[in-house]
This record gives C-alpha cells, sequence and structure tokens, in this order.
C-alpha cells in the first residue's frame, strides 16, 4: 500500500510540473526571452459567493430610491442589522417571499484625489454603490413590509435602497499561465481604474475595483484584464516622484544621470526621460460584475500594488 500511494504522489507532482512546464514553455514573443522576472506563472485566485455579491458597482444611471430600509424589530435602540434579523421596507411593489439586495449610494468623506483627475472621471463614470445585504420579504400586510436579512455584506441601516435581487453569474477557476510584465500596448478594449472599494488607493490580491469599461465594450462576467502602469505616472505622483529627484547613492560615478530635470536640475551626465521606459503590468484582474458602461473587478493576481488610476486592458491571452 506504501508504494502505492507514493506511486500516485508522484505521478500527482508529475502532472502538475508538466502542467506548470506547459504554461511557461508555451510560445516566447519574438525580442524576448522567457524568464521567472519578465515571465512569471500567475495562478490565479477564483472569487467566491460573497466576493461576487458583496463587491459593489458603479453605475451611470442612478438607482430609484422609492424602495428603501426604514427601520427593525429593535428600532430605535438598534440601527444596524444582519444576518437573520428583522427589518422594514417602505416603498411599493412588495410580494411575500420576492427577494431584495440593500445597496447604498456612497459618497467620499475624504475628498484628497488619489490620482489628478480622479474626481471629474469619477462624476463621468457614475455613481458608486456598496452592496450590503439580501433580504426575502416575509409579511406585506402593513403599510410597511417585514422582511428578513438572508445575507449580510455589511451591516444594513435605515435609509439604504432596496432593488430586485438578481442572480449574479460566478467565475469558474483559471488554470496556470504565464503573466507577460511588459507586454506592448495592444488590447482593443482598455480603460482605467476609477475606484477602489471602500475608497482604497492601494489593491491587493483580493481587493475589489471599478472600471470605466462596460457591457457596451464587450467586457462580460469571467474576462481578465491586466492593470498596466506607465512610469509618467510615478513622475507625477507627490510622492512617487521624490525618488527621481534623490541624488544618486553611488558617489564614484563620474557622470551623475537625471530623470526628466528641470532648468536648474540636470546633472553632468545622460538625461532619461521616463516616458521612453517600458510600461509594466502590475496585476491582473477578473471581472465579476458588469453594468453597460462600467465593470466591477477583483484582483486575482499581483505583481505588486494595483494603483487607483493605473490603466487596465482586456488580457486576450485568457480569452
Amino acid at each position: 500500500m506504501k508504494k502505492i500511494g507514493l506511486l500516485l504522489l508522484l505521478t500527482a507532482s508529475a502532472a502538475w510540473a508538466q502542467s506548470t512546464g506547459t504554461a511557461a514553455e508555451s510560445s516566447t514573443p519574438d525580442g524576448t526571452i522567457a524568464t521567472s522576472a519578465s515571465f512569471p506563472i500567475q495562478r490565479v485566485l477564483t472569487p467566491t459567493y460573497a466576493d461576487v455579491y458583496c463587491a459593489g458597482f458603479i453605475s451611470r444611471k442612478t438607482l430609484p430610491d422609492a424602495n428603501y430600509v426604514a427601520g427593525g424589530l429593535e428600532t430605535p435602540q438598534t440601527t444596524k442589522f444582519a444576518n437573520g434579523e428583522i427589518v422594514y421596507l417602505r416603498g411599493s411593489g412588495y410580494s411575500a417571499g420576492a427577494q431584495y439586495e440593500i445597496v447604498r449610494a456612497l459618497r467620499d468623506a475624504n475628498e484628497y484625489e488619489m490620482f489628478p483627475g480622479q474626481k471629474k472621471l469619477l462624476k463621468a463614470t457614475g455613481q458608486p454603490y456598496q452592496v450590503v445585504g439580501r433580504v426575502r420579504v416575509i409579511d406585506t400586510r402593513s403599510k410597511t413590509a417585514v422582511a428578513q436579512v438572508e445575507y449580510s455584506c455589511d451591516p444594513i441601516n435605515p435609509g439604504d435602497t432596496a432593488i430586485p435581487f438578481a442572480e449574479k453569474a460566478m467565475v469558474e477557476f483559471h488554470p496556470p499561465l504565464r503573466f507577460d510584465r511588459f507586454l506592448p500596448t495592444g488590447s482593443k478594449v482598455s480603460g482605467r481604474i476609477v475606484m477602489g472599494k471602500d475608497f482604497d488607493s492601494e489593491l491587493g490580491t483580493g481587493r475589489k475595483l471599478y472600471m470605466n469599461v462596460g457591457a457596451n465594450q464587450g467586457v462580460k462576467v469571467g474576462d481578465y484584464f491586466r492593470a498596466v502602469r506607465r512610469y509618467e505616472a510615478d513622475l507625477k505622483d507627490p510622492v512617487d516622484s521624490l525618488s527621481f529627484k534623490a541624488a544618486i547613492s553611488e558617489d564614484t560615478q563620474k557622470k551623475q544621470p537625471s530623470f526628466d530635470p528641470g532648468l536648474f536640475e540636470k546633472g553632468n551626465g545622460p538625461v532619461i526621460h521616463v516616458r521612453d521606459l517600458p510600461r509594466r503590468a502590475v496585476g491582473e484582474i477578473v471581472v465579476i460584475g458588469t453594468t453597460p458602461t462600467t465593470a466591477t473587478g477583483m484582483v486575482v493576481f499581483a505583481m505588486e500594488d494595483v494603483h487607483t488610476g493605473d490603466g487596465v486592458e482586456l488580457d486576450e491571452q485568457t480569452q
């Protein structure tokens, strides 16, 4: 039995190594050499039920708010409601057994822009909404319907909007494949990360974000986008740009280079223009929800932090 178990383990290990090797040894673009630094193997995180149903979205069309949460069983002592608790719904059209998604229109209390022009771009993109839970109507005999919280992403508050619940598509498992860090521009579908969930500016694996491309551009749930960044973005960042202006640490270097120097900042060495540096891919994003003009994504693989403001391009390798 021990020999059989060992044989099965060796067989499984060989199969895994072969699948990984296949991903790594697939055709390499002309003018490149496949290394672990330029073509790392990405093992993609698969979104869970909570990831898909609690991600939120941005909608260019403002949702009607005639139906809303008016309170709960312990009102006014309790103002936040979670799984299993009773809430009251005001509005019309409720029927016993109907399910409603509870959403919240958001505003950013911190008005600081994460990248230049974010406010203007976000305003053009639409209204951000947080999904806070799902309820089922259990009693419609009064002017105010009674519902029970079936699923809670965050505590439900009075004033949150109720909209008819709709099932969402889940994302299938993605096998490992190579991640081209320096792939030149070429995708026909591209946009930008306009906002992170919870107004986050730096996003790692598992974090949610919102892009200004949607179903009108052919984007659908399960599509993969790569997040890309040019060094010009670092040059324009008030913090990252300080590193470009810092003194070179090698004192023995006779000719000191300078990065896009100002009028009186040029050194005695070469002038380096960051616009000429190759752009880099920083992560992979899977689409978990769409509207006609926007898409909700989840970071499933990251070489470094994905930033609000980064560009996104449809990853045609995964299609």
